[in-house]
């Protein structure tokens, strides 16, 4: 009997010694993530300048930290991009690639497949803070932003998505698309195009500027607030609980919104007057 349970007992020790030993790289691993916290921040520039065709196309995705852009009337695009992180292994743990051409600039933000299995669901990665000077006459594509996204006048196709920040664009002239964001967005319509304006899956209260000779018909379903005008020439109808329906001006092109958690606003946009009004 004694010789059975020092055996179960020898078995015992030598699998609590295999777990052991299977468990060092993580129980170093996890060792690591908390030794980041005390240690200084790590910082990376990154400055790169294209020259873009009229009506290029632009597209930004995936980055971690608050994007502004600002516009004129230029064919140069310039990029300033500031990473920050705790550590270089989680500066390592994010990479950020740019490709350009005269008519494309790309810049992207996505995860390295290089962490370890801790480091990847805990450890903290890189932030971004992307400024960008970009030729007006552009189309703009963005999508999977961690912060606010800000943008100065685009005369092109706007289409933002997927935003985890307040939205604001300056001006557009031609379609534009609004989906996914989890803040406020505040867009100015100097001129919508055929395609119409779409605004959908938004938590955050909406002010659309628009310009003096906009005429256009509203449509809103599912609305968790109201739609207010500061403006003469909008009607608004309410036709249920959550469904409204507007003409602004002699009406035309479609403005649809759709899973809105917040208020829609009318005003005008800055400097400018109607048509017929002082």
């Amino acid at each position: 009997m004694k010789r059975i349970m020092i055996l179960i007992v020898l078995v015992a020790v030598a699998g609590v010694a295999g777990i052991v030993r299977s468990s060092v790289g993580s129980v170093a691993e996890l060792r690591q993530l908390a030794s980041h916290k005390n240690t200084e921040a790590v910082r990376q520039e990154i400055r790169q300048t294209y020259e873009l065709a009229p009506g290029a196309r632009v597209e930004i995705s995936g980055l971690n930290g608050a994007v502004k852009i600002e516009t004129s009337d230029t064919k140069t695009a310039e990029i300033y991009i500031e990473r920050t992180a705790s550590t270089q292994e989680g500066m390592d743990r994010r990479k950020v690639t740019i490709e350009a051409d005269a008519n494309s600039l790309r810049i992207r933000g996505e995860k390295s497949d290089e962490a370890g299995f801790f480091s990847r669901f805990f450890g903290s990665s890189a932030n971004e803070r992307t400024t960008l000077k970009l030729p007006r006459q552009i189309a703009l594509y963005a999508k999977g932003v961690n912060g606010a996204f800000t943008t100065g006048d685009i005369n092109g196709v706007v289409e933002v998505t997927g935003v985890n920040g307040r939205v604001q664009v300056g001006s557009a002239v031609g379609s534009a698309t609004f989906k996914g964001i989890n803040g406020g967005v505040v867009v100015g319509l100097k001129k919508i195009a055929q395609e119409g304006v779409t605004l959908s899956g938004i938590n955050g209260n909406i002010e659309l500027q628009l310009g003096a000779d906009v005429n256009a018909d509203f449509d809103a379903r599912g609305l968790n607030g109201r739609v207010i005008s500061d403006l003469p020439n909008v009607s608004i109808d309410k036709e249920k609980r959550g469904s409204y329906w507007a003409r602004i001006g002699t009406g035309g092109v479609g403005i649809t919104a759709k899973g809105i958690n917040g208020n829609i606003r009318f005003t005008r946009a800055a400097g400018e007057t109607a048509t017929g009004q002082d």
